[in-house]
């Protein structure tokens, strides 16, 4: 992998990652674009305990552009996009309308291939590491800031998700404080490793799912499974058997399996509902330890959290959509209608 970091003309930093070591990356950005200027302010909620962005300069962001005037596409011609280059393998630049920024976090945009018409499941496995890659160093880069807490990588895909641009593309959130979900995964692994003298709870966690029917494929070094309490119709959680804290942390063998193991995956998920169904939306979430003290989750460490990924979709059945209504949205009590064992059932039964 080859790593080129630039500008834009507004400022904001822009990284080429490359499959090939001589690749030069020179183009300029010649859009007449001012300095970014963003409001992003993290309020904190003192009733839930959590913390709100508020954001108000997203509102003018790009929505729905056609194809021919994505921003993510390559600059080609007169045509100019956030990509300066006529080509690209993939790149990573900071959010031009942020939620997070400047003390209160990061954001920056991943983008998985030239090829506006793709797919992350369309990638071959060499450019699916090359993401892997760039997650991993994204990670390494933005915890070193002195502001960021925790690295969130993620992807949203499909128009039903929300996803306003249609190239090919994922996040990645530098937050300034802990997130609710991990604290909560943090403090259950806390009062199961009192409880138990010890007991990791992610291990636990894993060697009950391996020993029953929810898994949906498993490798060497990889175990995919529909959770026991899952709050989707369709989710599944990747994990590395070796447990690892973060991406970082991540051996070679495991690196070099992940590709294959997540497009296979992937690509199950285009197939659920059946041929000539639309894409399936999803999104697709690595959950990673904080890199900031853990003061507040006593008797845990780093070491105790175990990196995985979440993959899930609100499509519920053909055409119907899995609404976050009252109980959901009101009192965050989710309620699934898609039992977890036939959803594991259908996801191996649509291998490739």
């Amino acid at each position: 992998m080859k790593k080129t970091s630039t500008r834009l003309a507004d400022g904001r930093e822009l990284i080429y990652y490359d499959l090939r070591d001589d690749t030069v990356r020179d183009a300029v950005d010649r859009r007449p674009l001012d300095r970014t200027v963003t409001s992003s302010e993290v309020r904190h909620d003192v009733l839930l305990g959590d913390s709100v962005a508020i954001a108000s300069h997203r509102q003018g962001r790009t929505y729905h552009p056609p194809a021919d005037q994505c921003p993510l596409c390559p600059s080609e011609g007169d045509r100019l996009s956030e990509i300066p280059d006529s080509s690209y393998d993939a790149v990573v630049f900071e959010n031009r309308f942020p939620s997070l920024a400047g003390d209160s976090g990061r954001c920056e945009v991943v983008c998985f291939t030239s090829d506006h018409n793709a797919s992350f499941a369309d990638l071959t496995e060499e450019q699916a590491r090359l993401v892997l890659d760039a997650w991993t160093d994204r990670t390494s880069e933005l915890s070193s800031l002195p502001s960021v807490e925790q690295v969130f990588c993620f992807e949203n895909r499909g128009a039903e998700i929300g996803v306003t641009l249609g190239h090919p593309h994922g996040q990645i959130y530098a937050y300034p404080f802990t997130t609710p979900r991990t604290a909560l995964m943090l403090r259950s692994a806390a009062a199961h490793k009192d409880a138990t003298g010890g007991e990791n709870l992610f291990d636990a966690v894993l060697e009950r799912e391996l020993a029953d029917e929810r898994v949906v494929l498993e490798s060497e070094h990889w175990v995919a499974f529909v959770p026991y309490a899952a709050h989707w119709p369709y989710e599944v959680h990747l994990y590395p058997r070796r447990r690892v804290p973060d991406l970082l942390a991540l051996d070679e063998e495991a690196r070099s399996e992940f590709p294959k193991v997540y497009l296979e995956l992937l690509r199950r998920f285009d197939r659920i509902f059946g041929d000539g169904e639309p894409p399936t939306p999803y999104i697709a979430a690595w959950h990673q330890a904080p890199f900031g003290a853990l003061e507040d989750f006593e008797g845990v460490v780093r070491d105790d959290f175990a990196l995985h990924l979440e993959l899930f979709t609100i499509r519920r059945t053909s055409g119907k959509l899995k609404f976050l209504a009252g109980s959901e949205s009101g009192m965050s009590v989710f309620i699934n209608d898609v039992p977890p064992e036939r959803a594991a059932q259908r996801l191996r039964e649509v291998a490739s």
